[in-house]
């Protein structure tokens, strides 16, 4: 992509925020909103950066950012390796299939007490809980890719002499990488989405408790920081997964 696409493309993304903060400011400034309830924006933004230079709120990010990797570590580990397994045997397939139609329907919030009572208030049930959601679209993203791989090409690599235990590494995974990432992303996102939700629900730190916090002391301003701050760092990070995908599939056509 030429450095002129490439403006453009942050200038069209851009401006839906700059539209939602204009929304915003003129709830605040013709009265819809009191600012005891919606705060204006520069006045979150201006919390937003003292915030951000204190020890206290690095550690809060800190918190969630470890439940968040750690979650959606492990689902990108169990899916894709769930997901290849199911594409490449029948038996296994025949196994999860029915696991995945009973399970990936069902919200996995609704286990969330469940999940307190076996992995305690710590960071444990929060991780579980953000596997839980992450794995099924990064499970089934990986099953759909491998699947819809070309048996013309593990006919060539055959033919080829590579040996049957390497054709998965060789040939499907890489033919599988988009659809992979793809569900990498889904899961990215929804880990942002759940582990903020699991600290607002029972936490003693992380962003979702310091909303929890404030709205219960109406505390609009340090209410909306964290939001903010979540949505700030989810998109840093699919930035940045964006950018390993690009590297990743620079050898492919629609990249």
């Amino acid at each position: 992509m030429n450095a002129r696409g490439l403006t453009t493309d942050i200038l069209f993304g851009l401006a839906p925020i700059a539209l939602l903060l204009a929304v915003w400011q003129g709830l605040v400034s013709f009265g819809y909103a009191p600012p005891t309830l919606l705060p204006p924006p520069g006045q979150v933004f201006q919390r937003l950066v003292q915030e951000l230079t204190t020890i206290a709120f690095q550690q809060e990010i800190a918190a969630t950012l470890f439940r968040l990797f750690a979650g959606f570590l492990i689902a990108t580990v169990l899916g894709d390796g769930l997901g290849l397994a199911a594409a490449a045997s029948p038996a296994i397939n025949a196994v999860l299939r029915p696991i995945v139609r009973v399970l990936a329907p069902l919200p996995k919030v609704a286990l969330y007490p469940a999940l307190l009572l076996l992995r305690g208030f710590s960071h444990g049930s929060k991780i579980t809980l953000v596997t839980a959601d992450a794995l099924f679209p990064i499970l089934l993203s990986t099953y759909y890719g491998a699947s819809m791989v070309e048996q013309k090409l593990i006919w060539s690599a055959m033919a080829a002499g590579t040996p049957r235990r390497q054709i998965l590494f060789k040939v499907v995974l890489p033919a599988a990488m988009p659809s992979i990432l793809t569900g990498c992303r889904i899961g990215l996102v929804i880990s942002c989405i759940v582990v903020f939700l699991a600290e607002m629900i029972t936490s003693t730190d992380g962003l979702g408790h310091l909303l929890v916090t404030a709205a219960r002391t109406f505390q609009a301003v340090d209410m909306f920081v964290p939001l903010i701050t979540i949505s700030l760092l989810g998109l840093v990070l699919n930035g940045l997964l964006q950018a390993l995908r690009s590297y990743l599939l620079r050898g492919f056509p629609e990249v």
